[in-house]
């Protein structure tokens, strides 16, 4: 085993398959997708969104502090306390001067900037809120948890688009790696499910307009697919050097053996037609976890159901990994959630390794005949030794992610 893996030790999670990591993985193991028609984009020539179930922040963080917080504050809040107690850190207070945070976000407070926006044009200046630029900063999530949790080590905030969950956990582990901390809290959050970006999203082409049936709207691989579904949440992952996990008696689900990132070098929005900035990033992170081809049981995807994307991500892995390449994307159920989804999406790639099961792919009922890797359509249960993550974003953003059993 490779020195270079970190113990993963807590989860926390808030997405559109639910608020707590068990509840994501027993809504990822049914493929029920949770797509539906979004009142907030009525009007809209789509309309539909993935969005977490009965959320009450107030019920969930202190009422005194959530009206000052925008929502993907909120969600990382909410996640990094998941993960703080899952890790057995709420009690034990490591040191925090040798704790960091890194976080990832594409949007940061969009929802917040635009509400004000919009009293700004319907009012005056004298009722924007004092509090508009702190709630729209994008380094607020990182600013917030440090505050919530005493953490004086490394704060930082990452945005590579819908990579940016991904690179904020392999930025952290870098950082456990050269000594800068022994502990981190590291993910990504998102909240801009409003007018405004979906608009922008539809006027691009780039989400699905299957809006009569939300449901089958978000479909990875599949022949007839034709977008993506926005969602919104968080993931946040409790990460520690194995000797300070070990020193503590920690639990370790997995342990992150590599990590990969590149840019295409390409396009704003489109990926690479070869995938080669993506290969990059994958051989990478195979050979920083000392990991072959073969030892790969699984791959997450980013998998967003767009035409492309799919088509590109699952011939690269085919070209790098084989024809025995096995894939799921979890997208089909939560839809994607942009910033957060690297982080959500490694999160669940540790619950695949740690519960030794491979999450299927919802919706995929006639596989585009162009992909030929083994793309898993019902929970597949069988040892997994090394899995990967991979995410991808706008400005040709790669970022992928190794895990390895514990």
């Amino acid at each position: 085993m490779t020195t270079a893996a970190v113990a993963v030790t807590g989860i926390g999670l808030i997405t559109p398959a639910g608020i707590g990591a068990a509840r994501n993985w027993r809504r990822l193991l049914t493929a029920r997708p949770t797509a539906a028609t979004d009142p907030e984009l009525a009007g809209l020539r789509v309309d539909i969104a993935c969005r977490v179930p009965d959320f009450d922040p107030e019920r969930l963080l202190d009422p005194k502090l959530v009206w000052r917080l925008d929502r993907s504050v909120q969600f990382a809040l909410i996640a990094a306390h998941e993960a703080v107690a899952d890790a057995g850190l709420a009690a034990e207070q490591p040191d925090p001067t040798r704790t960091a945070v890194v976080m990832g976000t594409g949007f940061g407070g969009i929802s917040s900037l635009q509400a004000q926006h919009a009293r700004l044009l319907r009012s005056a200046p004298a009722r924007v809120s004092p509090l508009t630029v702190p709630m729209s900063l994008s380094n607020m999530a990182a600013g917030c948890l440090a505050i919530e949790f005493g953490t004086q080590g490394p704060n930082l905030s990452v945005s590579t688009a819908c990579a940016a969950g991904a690179t904020a956990i392999g930025v952290a582990r870098d950082l456990l790696l050269c000594g800068r901390a022994d502990v981190a809290l590291a993910g990504g959050t998102e909240a801009c499910v409003t007018p405004l970006i979906v608009a922008g999203f539809a006027k691009m082409g780039a989400l699905s307009s299957r809006t009569g049936d939300p449901a089958g709207a978000s479909r990875p691989f599949d022949r007839f697919r034709d977008g993506f579904v926005i969602g919104e949440g968080a993931g946040v992952l409790v990460l520690e050097t194995q000797a300070h996990a070990r020193a503590r008696g920690a639990h370790i689900r997995a342990l992150i053996s590599g990590y990969g990132a590149s840019a295409d070098a390409h396009h704003p929005t489109a990926p690479h037609p070869d995938g080669t900035g993506l290969e990059h990033a994958l051989r990478a992170a195979l050979a920083d976890a000392g990991l072959a081809d073969r030892d790969i049981t699984y791959t997450n995807t980013h998998g967003t159901s767009t035409r492309l994307n799919d088509t590109v991500e699952a011939t690269t892995l085919v070209r790098v990994l084989g024809s025995q390449a096995t894939i799921t994307s979890t997208k089909g159920v939560t839809g994607h959630l942009l910033g957060a989804a690297g982080a959500v999406e490694a999160a669940y790639t540790v619950l695949s390794v740690q519960h030794h099961t491979i999450p299927p792919t919802a919706n995929l009922t006639t596989q585009d005949p162009a992909i030929h890797a083994d793309v898993v359509t019902s929970p597949r249960p069988g040892r997994i030794r090394a899995a990967v993550s991979n995410s991808m974003g706008f400005g040709g953003q790669n970022a992928v992610l190794a895990f390895t059993a514990a």
